[in-house]
């Protein structure tokens, strides 16, 4: 058998993909013979009587610094965590968010429980939220749960074991009650901030399924369930207002859609007026646990901000 299989059947808790970088980085011997095999590559066949010496290289710290922000915790194990993300807080560090992101409140609320993704003992994100998008996030704490999750965001729930439920409230009134959105998605070439529909070469396709759950008396805004085949960039925000039907309070995708305002009854207009974000809200997310398997469903009720918004929705 080849050395990373053999490596990755006693080290479940390891990804395949970090074992192979132990042993490209010489951490991993072989003994065979009375002798050291000189060349140890991933793919060398381990015979009968070989002796394995492995000498992990440590787990760095990360240069992120730990924060104490509170966190809406709705799970958590020695593999992964899952957490219901407030609007207004961003993900992960970047030039302009170096302090007050997700990562940082994950570095000091983990600790030393953080295994090391890539050898850096930090959290591993799998996959993200726009800063004023709240809801249901899973968070690897683990290298091979990074990868294993990965993996399922990367069929985007083709293979039945993730899926992904998004409420929306969007302008107007999106029929069939019940439709698919297919169009491609790019960045924009006008704004590199924001994404565009495009059948450009280096545009990726996108689909998005979508529910309408519930519609205003005077027919302005509908409450949707939005689902995803895909997990692109701004995806919902930029095919809700591709079909004409835009996220309220989306003032990348939604702009011109301020004046509508005015024309809802007093208590919608009230609810939308005092949102200061998208109405998008990650509802449930539904994955398989990296190690047990188990099938694990996690849902979360809309904030306090949108929650007022329904309430005015439905009265």
């Amino acid at each position: 058998m080849r050395l990373d299989r053999i490596l990755a059947a006693h080290l479940q808790d390891i990804s395949r993909g970090q074992l192979q970088s132990w042993i490209k980085g010489g951490h991993v011997k072989v003994f065979r013979r009375a002798n050291f095999i000189t060349k140890v590559t991933p793919s060398i066949t381990i015979q009968e009587n070989d002796e394995i010496f492995i000498d992990p290289p440590e787990v760095r710290d990360t240069q992120i610094r730990g924060e104490d922000i509170a966190l809406d915790i709705l799970f958590e194990d020695d593999q992964l965590i899952v957490l219901n993300k407030p609007a207004g807080l961003v993900v992960h560090p970047a030039p302009g968010n170096f302090e007050g992101t997700l990562v940082n409140a994950l570095i000091n609320h983990c600790g030393d429980t953080l295994a090391g993704i890539g050898g850096e003992r930090r959290p591993g994100i799998v996959h993200r939220l726009d800063k004023d998008t709240s809801g249901v996030m899973v968070v690897a704490k683990t290298d091979m749960a990074h990868q294993a999750l990965s993996e399922q965001f990367k069929a985007h729930g083709r293979d039945g074991r993730l899926q992904r439920h998004y409420i929306a409230f969007v302008w107007g009134n999106p029929t069939p009650i019940n439709g698919t959105i297919e169009a491609a998605i790019a960045r924009s070439r006008h704004n590199r901030l924001k994404q565009s529909i495009s059948n450009s070469p280096d545009a990726r396709q996108a689909t998005t399924h979508y529910h309408r759950l519930a519609i205003s008396h005077d027919a302005m805004l509908s409450k949707v369930q939005c689902s995803l085949e895909t997990g692109r960039t701004h995806q919902i925000r930029v095919h809700m207002s591709h079909i004409g039907h835009p996220v309220v309070c989306d003032n990348a995708y939604g702009s011109g859609m301020v004046t509508r305002i005015q024309k809802l009854a007093p208590n919608l207009a009230e609810a939308v007026s005092t949102l200061s974000r998208q109405a998008l809200h990650a509802a449930a997310l539904g994955f398989e646990h990296p190690v047990s398997l188990e099938q694990l469903y996690f849902d979360a009720d809309l904030p306090k901000d949108l929650s007022q918004l329904d309430k005015a929705f439905l009265g």
